[in-house]
């Protein structure tokens, strides 16, 4: 008993529902005439569509199953369709109404040629700078719906993430939700690609004599040491404790910008300060 259905959606009688759900989207994504713009997409998307229908409906699926094409005449669906008032998805609205009592729409979204229904969303959203950075949970409100999401180490802004079953609901389908992501600046660290600048600020005597400082980073505080003469805006490189590349998963390097802090003269001693007037180099 031929069954040109199944060889429609290029799957064997046996099928599964899943199965069968899994075939169509392949061919309606292959077939779509916004994506294939062969001449002839347009009717094969139109073929898979009515297989599907029916293929996806409990009840015609039996029928069918029981009867095959014997059902069309011994034509395929495709043909009968034609034969019957045309290819235009109305005429075949009507021919699947009087074959299964009224129900032409109820297998596929209220249409046999309707394109299935995207159920995923997407919306913004922002994070903080260190979460972008070190990676971590951060939570996510989405239609009344409050859930954390895992936020990989490295993300920049525009990046979008996408976040499994959060989409839109229709019946047992659940679609996806796609997060662009906006990295909140910060205060602190200026991002250059994968690297870090993070301005500190030096004392006179240590960026005279030379001293060791305390500095927070994003991870921990470190020690740095400011040797002799050190100048205004010169950097010191700290490596690996940039932001992470997510493609090499290396990551970047923290450089430190020395901001050297010049005392108030009104603090000073005096002699030091006549000692200074008089001993300081004029240019």
């Amino acid at each position: 008993m031929p069954k040109s259905l199944y060889t429609t959606l290029e799957i064997n009688e046996s099928a599964s529902e899943s199965e069968i759900k899994k075939a169509y989207r392949k061919l309606a994504r292959q077939y779509h005439p916004d994506v294939n713009k062969d001449p002839a997409a347009e009717e094969k998307f139109k073929e898979i569509n009515s297989a599907y229908e029916i293929l996806s409906n409990k009840e015609k699926k039996q029928q069918y199953d029981m009867q095959g094409d014997a059902m069309f005449g011994g034509q395929n669906y495709h043909d009968f369709s034609r034969s019957h008032g045309g290819a235009g998805s109305g005429s075949m609205e009507d021919i699947l109404r009087e074959m299964f009592g009224g129900a032409g729409g109820g297998g596929f979204g209220g249409g046999g040629f309707q394109q299935e229904v995207n159920l995923d969303m997407e919306t913004k959203v922002t994070i903080p700078f260190v979460v972008s950075i070190l990676g971590g949970s951060h939570s996510v409100a989405v239609n009344g719906d409050r859930f954390d999401i895992k936020i990989p180490a490295g993300v920049n802004s525009g990046e979008k993430m996408r976040v499994k079953g959060k989409g839109h609901a229709q019946g047992a389908r659940v679609g996806d939700l796609f997060l662009k992501i906006t990295v909140s600046s910060s205060p602190e660290y200026v991002r250059e690609g994968d690297d870090l600048v993070k301005t500190f600020d030096v004392p006179l005597s240590a960026a005279l004599f030379g001293e060791k400082i305390a500095i927070e980073t994003l991870e921990k505080e470190i020690k740095l040491k400011v040797p002799q003469n050190t100048k205004n805006g010169q950097r010191f490189r700290v490596k690996e404790m940039g932001a992470m590349n997510r493609k090499t998963k290396t990551r970047g390097n923290l450089y430190l910008k020395a901001n050297i802090v010049l005392p108030s003269i009104d603090d000073l001693d005096e002699d030091l300060v006549e000692m200074m007037k008089e001993k300081l180099p004029k240019e």
